[in-house]
Order: structure tokens, then C-alpha cells, then sequence
């Protein structure tokens, strides 16, 4: 197995952290991945907090919600789509890394408060698109200035 399709290694990335590096033939990598992220799933209780999150019951969500795993999950997700796209086929363009890491910052902030205000699944989604367009921002500055000198 060799390297797969930069749009395959992200879709299967997105589905499950550790599919695209399995696809990529990363398979230490990929499988330390899946297990990152069956040990962080279960130890914050996500699936029960997502479960209870899209039924409209953020008050049980944030009750069942372990925050000190959940913490890790932003940045295990968001490093596994980037290093799957990476490692695929072709070469990354300039500063492709920031609009991920920048999900990935602000989807830990978005647990951090969500507490307070939506859950962590919602508030999560919500800071990693809003670190992603953060991101897609300053990479475009980064570009723009990169061209000029």
C-alpha cells in the first residue's frame, strides 16, 4: 500500500484519526492514532456526550463530559487530517499547516469554555471553523507577504 489521494487520506482522516495513515502505509502511526483516539473517546465519555448533545441536552452533556481527557482531542484530531493530507500524494501547498493548527487551537479553547455556553461538542465544532477560517486568513497574509519580498 502506498500513498493514496490528498481528498481520500483527508475524508477517511476526518472519519476516524488513523485511516488516512493506514491508506498513506503509515501504519504504526495509524494505528498509535485509532488508539489515541479510542482511549480519549472513551475516557471522556464522547460518544455519550455527542449522543446527548444532538438530542438537545447540553445540561447532561456538559454533566458527563470529562473535561481533562477531552482536552486532548482537538489537537489529536485536527494533527491526524493534517499529517494524513501531508503524507498523501503530492506536495502540500505553502503554509497548508495553518488553517489546521489554528482548528486545532481554537477547538481546545472551545472545550475549554464549554462548560458555560453550548457543550463541548458544539462549542468545539464551533472553535475549530472559526480556528480554521482564522487560519485560512492569516495564511493568506502569509502568502501575500511571502510573494512581495
Amino acid at each position: 500500500m502506498g500513498k493514496c489521494d490528498r481528498t481520500e487520506a483527508l475524508l477517511w482522516s476526518i472519519a476516524l484519526p488513523g485511516f488516512g495513515q493506514i491508506l498513506n502505509g503509515k501504519f504504526l502511526k495509524g494505528l498509535l492514532l485509532i488508539g489515541l483516539e479510542f482511549i480519549i473517546n472513551v475516557q471522556s465519555n464522547l460518544n455519550e456526550v455527542i449522543i446527548s448533545s444532538f438530542h438537545g441536552d447540553i445540561t447532561k452533556a456538559i454533566a458527563q463530559t470529562d473535561y481533562q481527557w477531552l482536552m486532548f482531542y482537538p489537537c489529536i484530531y485536527m494533527f491526524s487530517i493534517w499529517d494524513a493530507y501531508k503524507e498523501s500524494r503530492g506536495t502540500p501547498s505553502p503554509y497548508a499547516v495553518v488553517p489546521v493548527a489554528f482548528g486545532a487551537y481554537f477547538g481546545t479553547i472551545g472545550v475549554i469554555f464549554s462548560r458555560d455556553l453550548l457543550g463541548a461538542v458544539w462549542l468545539g465544532l464551533l472553535g475549530m471553523f472559526v480556528g480554521i477560517g482564522v487560519g485560512l486568513m492569516i495564511k493568506k497574509i502569509l502568502i501575500k507577504r511571502a510573494t512581495v519580498m
